[in-house]
């Protein structure tokens, strides 16, 4: 099989040669990189890595393939949404023969069906570690001549890209949840699915005042948080309410700004399955997946809130709570798939929450 030249440039002016093994194209994005071992079928359907160059620092990848488009609950099975999300794919090692029980195509060809350029035989160390010192980059992949312009996705409101366009419905379980899509992926969708609810899901600037519902959940999602204004303002009137709110990763620092706290950009940040967290308080430590480039800043929390969780690693925000109303929030990933799941039992302690105020109310 032969694998024609490309080439990846960084905002720096780096320059890496490697070999097309996606789409024979250009694409141009911000370069994040991401150290976990599996998962790639997950992360490249991820709404929150819009507009993003990805870098997979495992080694190898490519070994299981692609699974199939089967479909289950009117959600892809295998997926994190309907459509790969990233600009382009940078790895170590392509590996063109797979095998899987649920494969039924190689990563290339899915590439090429959705127009994705790939690049591999570069020194993806070498780049994680420009990342980390020098910070996330802007960087463009090249295909022959074709050069592209320069693209930074944190300078559009990307939540606006990846939203569900229309109200959504899923299941028919007891309890009402308002699911706010800010780039949701489907197994958020699942874990509430399995806790008997019904999952309404809205656009990420619905008007979530006319509708009625037992929780209301706040998504993951792409870019810039303060790009939500429609979002931010419609969380600071359902905080006059006692209905529990349940925030994850975007969902997390808009619930923040909604209070009244500041965010901000994070020098390179948390991309992996391996990420530990605190919960604030305790000596309970629990290991997550992750995915965001920005942060609460806890300085700026307003009074009635506490940070909930923190990092390990550098001690940046990983959620926060109210002190006396049924809202909480998560940077990371309770949903993750293909895991970790040590902090799944998050999903609970909403249903709980729910509970607790159907009891209030009767």
């Amino acid at each position: 099989m032969e694998f024609k030249p490309i080439k990846l440039i960084l905002e720096d002016g780096s320059t890496f040669h490697g070999k097309s093994f996606g789409y024979e194209g250009s694409a141009a994005g911000e370069v994040v990189f991401n150290t976990a071992m599996t998962g790639y079928p997950e992360s490249l359907t991820d709404p929150s890595y819009k507009g993003q160059v990805l870098v997979l620092t495992y080694p190898l990848v490519g070994n299981y393939g692609v699974p199939r488009e089967d479909m289950e609950n009117d959600m892809q099975k295998f997926f994190e949404s309907d459509q790969l999300h990233i600009s382009a794919l940078v790895i170590s090692d392509y590996s063109a023969v797979y095998s899987h029980w649920n494969a039924e195509r190689s990563l290339g060809d899915w590439l090429k069906q959705h127009k994705i350029p790939g690049i591999y035989d570069v020194d993806t160390r070498l780049i994680t570690k420009l990342l980390r010192e020098k910070g996330s980059m802007l960087g463009k992949m090249v295909f022959g001549d074709n050069e592209p312009e320069s693209y930074d996705p944190n300078q559009d409101n990307l939540v606006a890209q990846v939203s569900v366009g229309e109200r959504k419905v899923y299941g028919t379980g007891k309890y009402r949840i308002l699911l706010l899509d800010c780039g949701v992926k489907y197994n958020i969708i699942r874990c509430l699915l399995e806790r008997d609810t019904t999952v309404i899901r809205v656009p990420w600037d619905h008007d979530i005042s006319k509708e009625e519902y037992d929780g209301l959940f706040i998504s993951n999602g792409p870019g810039d948080p303060k790009k939500c204004d429609v979002s931010i303002k419609s969380l600071a009137k359902a905080y006059q309410s006692d209905t529990p709110i349940f925030g994850i990763c975007l969902g997390n620092q808009l619930m923040a700004l909604a209070a009244g706290a500041d965010t901000y950009k994070l020098k390179y940040g948390h991309r992996s399955h391996n990420q530990p967290v605190l919960e604030v308080g305790t000596d309970k430590a629990y290991i997550t997946s992750q995915n965001h480039g920005f942060a609460i800043n806890n300085d700026t929390l307003p009074e009635g809130w506490e940070p909930l969780f923190k990092n390990l690693n550098d001690d940046t925000n990983e959620g926060m709570k109210h002190q006396s109303k049924p809202f909480f929030s998560t940077q990371f990933h309770p949903e993750a798939s293909g895991g970790p799941t040590d902090t799944a039992f998050l999903f609970d302690v909403f249903i709980e929450n729910i509970k607790k105020s159907h009891k209030v109310k009767s």
